[in-house]
């Protein structure tokens, strides 16, 4: 069935876009629908299969994990000088949760990817 990819690419943008949605906080609903849409559409050109698809997707989710306490920290320098005592605690939440999370999600994507490869790679039996 050539449209599963495609139904799982959507699936997989609706998670990569409510997962942006939580590391920006506040986004414009016509800014989340043309996420959603362009990771969609990219899902759908990079994978053919669904272990392809949310091999990407999870690879997006690892990567937004990471970016989460970055912006954490620039969103509140660019706030105060001197961060208050609940900021910090906000900080230590967002790298916490934040560095668990993204090395979850890269290796659960680097074991999608390298059994993909590995498969890929198998001989056929016919």
């Amino acid at each position: 069935m050539m449209w599963t990819p495609r139904v799982n690419a959507v699936l997989g943008s609706i998670v990569v876009t409510v997962g942006f949605w939580l590391t920006w906080g506040e986004m414009s609903p016509a800014l989340m629908v043309g996420l959603a849409l362009g990771v969609a559409v990219a899902l759908d050109w990079l994978g053919s299969t669904i272990a392809r698809v949310w091999a990407w997707a999870t690879l997006l989710l690892g990567l937004e994990s990471l970016a989460w306490p970055i912006v954490t920290m620039v969103r509140i320098r660019m706030t105060s000088a001197e961060p208050s005592d609940q900021e910090m605690g906000l900080i230590l939440t967002a790298v916490l949760f934040g560095l668990f999370s993204s090395i979850f999600w890269l290796t659960f994507s680097y074991g999608i990817f390298k059994r993909m490869v590995k498969q890929d790679s198998s001989p056929k039996q016919g």
